[in-house]
Order: structure tokens, then sequence, then C-alpha cells
């Protein structure tokens, strides 16, 4: 029988820059990106009859979209805000099923390229935050 998982066991996390993973979970609203994309060289020669292509490398961008807080260690604006401007990397994971042992995880690091506040009348205060991945996303599974 085919398991399928509801959205709210999801889980993402965030290094602060200071060696703690964050858990934003509480605060996002979607993930989108991940495993994301991979670029392909076209390899065609002449004597081909169709088109051949070798994969490269990644490019990944992950799209968060998230309840905005200023909450002390783990709002979405306290950590995301500040790493906006940080000089490397973070790293995070991801678990689209949860974080029990043996549950799927996507690992990488991350720099934060965009950062957006949103405000509009009737509506809660959200923000939208784009992670460009440095490198390559592995998948593994939660130990």
């Amino acid at each position: 029988m085919t398991e399928l998982f509801d959205s709210g066991q999801s889980v993402f996390r965030m290094d602060d820059a200071g060696g703690d993973f964050r858990d934003l979970t509480p605060y996002i609203i979607s993930v989108d990106g991940l495993p994301g994309p991979r670029e392909l060289a076209e390899a065609t020669t002449l004597a081909d009859g169709g088109r051949k292509f070798y994969p490269t490398l990644e490019n990944v961008v992950v799209t968060l979209e998230l309840l905005w807080s200023d909450d002390a260690l783990v709002g979405s604006d306290t950590v995301l805000g500040l790493l906006r401007t940080h000089g490397s990397a973070m790293s995070f994971d991801y678990g689209p099923e949860g974080q029990t042992a043996g549950d799927i995880k996507y690992h990488g690091s991350a720099w934060v390229r965009n950062y957006q506040i949103l405000s509009r009348v009737g509506q809660m205060v959200t923000a939208r935050c784009e992670l460009q991945v440095n490198g390559k996303v592995t998948r593994g599974t939660y130990p």
C-alpha cells in the first residue's frame, strides 16, 4: 500500500550562524524548490540522430513562505533576517515526512539571497525567503 504524508509533518531547520539548528517549521506556510534542478549541458554531435545531454551542475533555489515573527531564537525574522547579510552559507535540512529516525532528509548549505517582508491590509504579516544552495543538495535519512 502506498504511504502518503500530510505536509503538517514536514520540518525545515536552518543553522542560525551560531552552530544551532533553528526549527522554522511553526512559521512556514510553504517550502518549494527541493531537491531542485540540475543543469544539463548539450553533448550532441553531428553523428547523433537526436539531442544528447550530460548532467553538470546543480543550481537550486529554495523558496520559503513564512509567517513573520521576531520570536527570540526561532522567529522567522530572527533567523532569516540576520542571515540575509551573513558572510557565509548556512546549513539547512528539510524533512518532507518529518524528522523521525529513517525519514527522508534533504540537506545542504545555502545563502539567504532574498528576504522580503509582506504586509497587506486584513492579512497576517508574512515573509518570503529565497535560499541559494551552495554546492549540492544531498538526500539521506534522519538518524
